[in-house]
């Protein structure tokens, strides 16, 4: 029977020897065979991506990493999903699975503070050189590949700033080049968005944010096609960079109601959206809600859906005035993070260097303009609307 992805996602492997509708949490390091010609035989249907049920050692993962690994496969149509232990521990793994010494990289400058921070300091320890391109400009990004380019690392929509690109473009520019080609997805997730699909050679996504849904798990999903899958095995296999058994039991409960969650998150947006429309204070809204835009039109040959998580940019003289409307909310956590259940808020610092964050090269705002990214969560949106109206009173 031909199952809808939110059918699959409500049915996957159970534990049928216990009973439990839930898949078992199976913690392991050493696996045992039966022979020696057992063990040699499974390691080199692994090494052939040929289905398992389980691993020859723990360092891989696990019975219950696997059922996540089949999940988002299925979801990503991908060739082989690798899982890691925290978010970015999967773009790490792309970057340092597939870059050698001198080549270059080309890295939107929109793409997560951490992303950047590897692109721009650790990369270069290993003579990678990283190049970031302007998101808003194609021509950028065509201009500044050479034949040092090993790989174009995109993230779409971009994180704070949300611009969306092109996606099919920059694909058919690296095929031409041969240029390999990555994109954070956690945004759109595999459910709107299949980057391996569109052409990409890589498809992230941190499941710590909507695959997990409940701020509880911490994990990453690198989806790969057939032509990088070797690479990366063998650096995932040394590195050690897998995901716990228990972590990947709960994003597993997590994906679950993803599709419900998401339109969910969607629908108390738009109407949290139609209210700051109205708010003098804020000058833009940083999401594809206006079908005149460049990001709608790209948002839709690209996505069918949307979530609660964007920005608004906030036109005032005193910062001090913008950090205190965000500490004045109630229903808005200040946290890092997000993709759960409660709202959150932070203001961004995009201009300077700090602990965690990045400068940007590309910036569009002015110095009165504030970033601050929001994500609705699953309250009724007409608190957080009454929560946000009366601390934009704040904003001088």
């Amino acid at each position: 029977m031909k199952k809808s992805i939110s059918t699959f996602l409500k049915h996957p492997t159970k534990d049928n020897s216990n009973r439990s509708a839930n898949p078992p949490v199976t913690r392991a390091s050493t696996i045992l065979f039966n022979s020696m010609q057992e063990l040699a035989q499974h390691e080199k249907n692994i090494k052939a991506n040929k289905k398992i049920s389980y691993y020859s050692y723990g360092r891989y993962g696990s019975s219950t990493t696997i059922e996540l690994e089949n999940i988002l496969k299925e979801l990503e149509q991908a060739y082989h999903v690798f899982l890691t232990g925290t978010g970015f521990g999967g773009v790490a793994l792309a970057i340092m699975s597939l870059c050698r010494p001198g080549d270059d990289i080309l890295v939107s400058d929109n793409v997560y503070g951490p992303t950047k921070e590897i692109s721009e300091n650790l990369v270069k320890e290993f003579n990678i050189n990283a190049i970031f391109y302007n998101p808003d400009n194609f021509e950028d990004l065509k201009n500044k590949v050479t034949k040092k380019t090993k790989m174009i690392v995109v993230e779409n929509p971009g994180s704070n700033t949300f611009e969306f690109q092109d996606l099919s473009k920059i694909v058919k520019l690296a095929k031409k080049k041969n240029i390999l080609t990555f994109l954070d997805n956690t945004w759109g997730t595999p459910l709107y968005c299949k980057p391996l699909k569109i052409g990409f050679d890589l498809s992230f996504t941190s499941a710590t944010k909507y695959f997990s849904g409940h701020s509880d798990a911490m994990g990453g999903s690198l989806a790969v096609n057939k032509k990088v899958f070797k690479k990366v095995m063998f650096f995932y296999k040394l590195s050690g960079y897998r995901m716990s058994a228990d972590e990947a039991y709960l994003i597993i409960r997590g994906l679950r109601t993803l599709d419900i969650r998401l339109k969910q998150h969607y629908e108390n947006a738009k109407i949290v959206i139609k209210f700051l429309k109205k708010q003098k204070k804020i000058k833009e809204i940083l999401f594809p809600h206006n079908p005149s835009s460049k990001n709608y039109k790209m948002w839709k040959k690209y996505y069918t859906g949307a979530n609660g998580l964007f920005s608004i940019v906030v036109k005032s003289k005193k910062k001090s005035s913008v950090i205190k409307f965000v500490n004045s909310l109630e229903l808005f956590g200040i946290g890092y993070s997000w993709g759960g259940f409660e709202s959150l808020v932070l203001l961004q610092e995009l201009r300077t260097k700090t602990k965690y964050t990045q400068t940007r090269q590309y910036f569009r705002f002015a110095k009165d303009e504030h970033i601050v990214r929001l994500h609705i969560g699953l309250e009724d949106p007409k608190d957080l609307i009454e929560d946000l109206k009366r601390s934009l009173e704040y904003i001088k």
